[in-house]
């Protein structure tokens, strides 16, 4: 069975096709995000926010998110106890 978790705004992901989830700042991210636009790859579930996180999946797709690495990073590793507001960001 498969898990979601929430990146933001009750947008979901399937946590076993997360290959990976970096920060927005790079370069080699801000350029992966551009050819996923090129290449219509790309999925925003940002809700007009600042993309601050970058998920890479298995099957290609790339998936911009709103909230911090660090609290996703939090959230796939089902830390029960972190409380998080994500209409602040």
């Amino acid at each position: 069975m498969a898990k979601l978790m929430n990146i933001g705004f009750g947008n979901m992901v399937n946590t076993d096709k997360i290959v990976c989830i970096v920060s927005s700042d790079s370069a080699p991210a801000k350029r992966m995000v551009q050819k996923g636009k090129e290449q219509e790859n790309l999925i925003d579930a940002t809700q007009g926010r600042r993309t601050k996180s970058v998920i890479f999946t298995e099957n290609n797709k790339i998936i911009l998110s709103a909230l911090q690495p660090e609290t996703l990073a939090g959230r796939f590793n089902g830390n029960a106890t972190e409380v998080y507001d994500d209409t602040k960001e």
